[in-house]
């Protein structure tokens, strides 16, 4: 029995989302598409040899050769300064993936989904946005995130855009809100995720991304909320 193998990647385009995130399109030959909110390990290989690998969620979805991701800076980190200071089009990578069937939606479900992010934990669930608006499904759908400033915010255009495709979008800005918002910057409140969330009532499904010590804390609010915990879907780095 043999595992997912590692394939050659390509880079075929970047694009700056923020100061300190890119998203990096792959040419992989051989790839088999993935589902919405599925990942991939990425693998570096220096010329000493010297290999790193990382994880990193896929912003799309669907068959077809090419893969869009998204990366965010960790600062002092080995791989992801390199993806987004450095990469270009032209150069090699290896990817392993696609990977994970938890964190995934499939259009056949008909419940209400609730997304909730944190920082770049927005990309799996723009997959999973954009999933909705490609199969034109009228499932209820919001989307909150939260992010540092207006300056952070990955894919922000696309994701104020979903609102048309009937997908309802909330911002929570922890560092510094816009001049005219009328909430000021700071984290999201139990009594906020209960007015910009579905309620348990709607029995949606639930997935929530972000840094660790985000996603432990909404999924305590959620559940201590009355929202049942095997509802909610999480998935977390950092």
């Amino acid at each position: 029995m043999t595992g997912t193998p590692w394939l050659p990647a390509h880079v075929v385009d970047v694009r700056d989302l923020t100061p300190r995130s890119r998203s990096i399109v792959l040419e992989v030959p051989g790839w088999p598409g993935s589902l919405p909110g599925q990942h991939l390990d990425v693998r570096l290989t220096a010329e000493d040899g010297y290999r790193a690998e990382r994880s990193y969620s896929i912003a799309g979805f669907g068959p077809g050769e090419r893969v869009e991701l998204a990366v965010d800076e960790v600062v002092d980190g080995e791989v992801s300064p390199y993806l987004v200071r450095d990469i270009r089009p032209g150069d090699f990578l290896e990817v392993k993936g696609p990977l994970g069937m938890y964190f995934v939606w499939r259009d056949a479900d008909p419940s209400p989904v609730q997304l909730i992010a944190g920082g770049s934990g927005v990309v799996p669930l723009l997959s999973i946005a954009r999933a909705r608006a490609v199969a034109g499904t009228d499932q209820p759908f919001r989307l909150l995130c939260s992010v540092r400033s207006p300056e952070d915010a990955m894919y922000r255009d696309e994701i104020e855009g979903l609102e048309a495709a009937g997908v309802e979008v909330e911002w929570i800005y922890t560092r510094r809100a816009p001049a005219r918002s009328a909430r000021g910057a700071g984290r999201v409140r139990p009594g906020e995720l209960a007015t910009l969330t579905w309620p348990p009532e709607r029995h949606p499904l639930v997935f929530v991304c972000g840094p660790t010590s985000f996603v432990e804390y909404v999924a305590d609010v959620l559940v201590d909320a009355g929202h049942p915990a095997l509802r909610i879907r999480t998935e977390r780095f950092g």
